[in-house]
């Protein structure tokens, strides 16, 4: 009963946090979208590059999210973005990196052959061939890899309260710091409930986006 006295009591705390957490995650990766989709189309035309690029992502997303989170502060503060929402977000943009990277390579290089060969002989540009034929394939495998990034990154985004970013993970951070199970408890909570809605809703923007087509033959 504390639990649930605790969030009433806060609910209007709860909701500036929540919203502090979805500008860090949101602008994030929406950057991360704009930078990473056409990574993944570019490196599609070489596989070493692909390896590359794909190998160092790999790094990236192993590298603890508290340590990146505090590599941050030396690499920023000289220009005065130490902590707060700056390094916050530089850092999920890095972690968002590969699940959009990866899926957008491999949605497109796993289309159909014979579905190039006939946007060539229906005479097609290569521009005409992504935009017309490759990328409204890759639609589906795309949002999933943002959905991977963003619920990630829901979690993630906690860590960033010890640098002073704001969002959800202020409750966990001054839980631990005062034993105070009630702050923990609302933190981790109101954490694992935005990940699944955001995750419900992209599902959602991803069955839209995804061509009638396409949705018809999965139904199958």
């Amino acid at each position: 009963m504390e639990l649930f006295q605790f969030i009433e009591d806060n609910r209007d705390l709860l909701a500036q946090r929540t919203v502090e957490h979805m500008e860090i995650v949101g602008l994030a990766v929406s950057v991360a979208i704009i930078t990473a989709v056409p990574i993944g189309i570019a490196i599609t035309r070489s596989r070493s590059s692909a390896e590359i690029v794909l190998y160092l992502a790999s790094m990236m997303i192993t590298v603890p999210s508290a340590a990146l989170f505090g590599l941050m502060i030396p690499l920023l503060s000289p220009w005065g973005y130490g902590i707060g929402f700056v390094p916050a977000v530089i850092a999920v943009i890095l972690y968002s990196q590969l699940p959009i990277i990866g899926n957008t390579y491999t949605a497109i290089t796993n289309i159909d052959p014979a579905l190039r060969d006939a946007a060539d002989g229906m005479g097609m540009t290569t521009l005409q061939k992504l935009w017309h034929v490759e990328l409204p394939l890759a639609v589906p495998l795309i949002m999933a890899g943002v959905r991977t990034a963003v619920v990630m990154n829901i979690g993630v985004t906690a860590i960033a309260a010890y640098i002073g970013a704001g969002g959800l993970g202020r409750f966990i951070a001054r839980g631990i710091s005062l034993s105070d199970t009630n702050q923990l408890v609302t933190g981790a909570l109101a954490v694992s409930v935005l990940a699944i809605g955001v995750d419900l809703l992209l599902a959602s923007a991803q069955r839209g986006l995804t061509s009638r087509g396409l949705r018809t033959k999965a139904a199958r």
